[in-house]
């Protein structure tokens, strides 16, 4: 078993990281989450139990770190479609606001998530708020730039809320375009005229 010190972000911690994440991937689309625990996993993984706690410091922060992960690669592709519809903002946040619910329903780990045991969901819901600021703060910085001219405020609680309502509704999934319609809607009232 591989042992490792530091906080998991350099060099081979990064590449131990990787393999605990890819590790937890594997045991939540199996359906087995709830039933391992943090040993099988590391043993899974190649690691001592001690790394694993190391690096994420309990089976919650490594199911954090699974989802973020997760997201964050949709997140590009979503920072993509932010970009090609600069010039409508509104659009984009409504358009990627689809994008996301088809992920939700079509992704398996994430479908896994909102679908699993009680386990998993709290990440979405009681437990969110580490994937919450992560992607809140990734929309809004994406916002920021794309609307230099619009308050700093007025940016982050369009992401907050447009991050909100697209997480409640792949909850509770509606028609993904009328979920975006609403969202675009939404958004729009909250930019200012110009935009």
């Amino acid at each position: 078993m591989e042992t490792v010190r530091g906080d998991g972000r350099g060099g081979e911690s990064a590449g131990v990281r990787e393999r605990l994440v890819d590790a937890a991937y594997a045991e939540i689309l199996a359906g087995h989450w709830g039933a391992r625990r943090m040993v099988d996993i590391a043993a899974t993984a190649g690691v001592s139990r001690q790394t694993l706690y190391n690096v994420f410091g309990s089976k919650e922060g490594l199911l954090q770190a699974v989802v973020v992960r997760e997201v964050n690669t949709l997140l590009d592709e979503v920072m993509r479609v932010l970009d090609a519809e600069a010039h409508d903002p509104a659009h984009a946040v409504g358009r990627a606001t689809h994008m996301v619910l088809l992920a939700a329903r079509d992704n398996p780990l994430l479908r896994a998530v909102v679908t699993g045991d009680d386990e998993l969901l709290p990440v979405l819901t009681t437990r969110s708020e580490p994937l919450m600021d992560a992607l809140g703060e990734r929309i809004s910085r994406t916002l920021r730039e794309r609307c230099p001219a619009t308050d700093p405020a007025i940016t982050e609680a369009v992401a907050d809320v447009s991050l909100r309502l697209t997480v409640s509704y792949s909850l509770r999934p509606i028609d993904p375009e009328r979920a975006a319609r609403r969202v675009e809607m939404v958004v729009h009232g909250m930019l200012p005229v110009s935009h």
